[in-house]
């Protein structure tokens, strides 16, 4: 079997049409600009025109295919995922890659912390969500696919779906961000069996857990921790950047990943291992 193994043709994403739910900001921005700068057609999906609308105009600054495109939508509901999935067919009948980013988080003291905005909330966002998005735009994920050129889903897990820490610099002082990390181990869980059942549709699902990166979720301890803070616990020196997240997302997309199905891939420089230190290392 003859491959044309050229970097323009392993990791070639022009001409893909794309969607990212919670593109109007942090990763999923950051990773919709690297398939537009690259060629692909990407439509982003957030709550707030606003910020879609601004997130847009810079997309498509760096964009050399299709001018990028968005909706406004909610997905922490079936039938907001539905609405989002029957607006994006009425202006395409296939779709590449879909990167289910959307994400929330909540922060409460552990004895008062809230159900509905805090556990019910939270999950149907972060895990809800990319089962409803997923399932419903299967057909056209599987259609015209092979196993050499599949569709593709991205799910944007975390690190903290390995690192059972609640409480500490991202959230106030005496709150913990009980019910996140837990949605997002069965984000990973979820991308397991996805990619279970979607394999001989032709259709890969993997998960990036990205660690520290730049973002609304992370605003906060940035703000009140600083960021050189961050970074000394960062043994790359540097918490994320778009080019992280973004390679790594156009990667799973690529030809260069048809193989690649059922994986979560931590994106964290390594940040995870210094956590699990039982003691500081001694100076000899």
């Amino acid at each position: 079997m003859s491959s044309d193994l050229r970097l323009e043709s392993l990791f070639k994403v022009k001409g893909k049409i794309v969607l990212v739910t919670g593109g109007g900001s942090g990763i999923g921005k950051m990773i919709a600009t690297g398939f537009a700068q690259n060629g692909a057609k990407v439509y982003i999906a957030a709550r707030k025109e606003n910020q879609l609308k601004e997130a847009v105009n810079d997309i498509n600054k760096v964009a050399t295919g299709p001018k990028a495109e968005y909706f406004v939508a909610n997905v922490g509901s079936k039938a907001g995922c539905n609405a989002l999935i029957a607006e994006f067919r009425k202006r395409e009948n296939k779709l590449h890659v879909l990167v289910n980013n959307s994400g929330i988080t909540w922060g409460g003291p552990f004895l008062d912390f809230p159900e509905e905005k805090g556990w019910d909330n939270v999950f149907n966002v972060n895990v809800k969500s990319i089962f409803y998005m997923t399932a419903g735009l299967s057909d056209l994920l599987a259609k015209d696919s092979t196993n050499l050129d599949p569709g593709r889903v991205i799910n944007i897990s975390s690190t903290a779906s390995v690192e059972p820490a609640s409480e500490g610099a991202l959230s106030a002082e005496g709150n913990g961000t009980w019910s996140y990390q837990p949605s997002k181990a069965a984000v990973n869980h979820l991308t397991s069996q996805l990619a279970v059942k979607l394999v001989s549709s032709n259709i890969t699902v993997n998960a990036i857990c990205p660690g520290l990166f730049p973002s609304k979720m992370t605003a906060y301890g940035l703000k009140t921790a600083g960021a050189e803070a961050f970074n000394e616990g960062q043994p790359t020196g540097r918490f994320g950047a778009p080019s992280d997240i973004a390679g790594l997302a156009l990667f799973l997309a690529s030809p260069g990943s048809a193989h690649v199905t059922g994986t979560h891939i931590l994106l964290d420089g390594g940040s995870r291992f210094l956590r699990q230190a039982i003691a500081p290392a001694l100076k000899l």
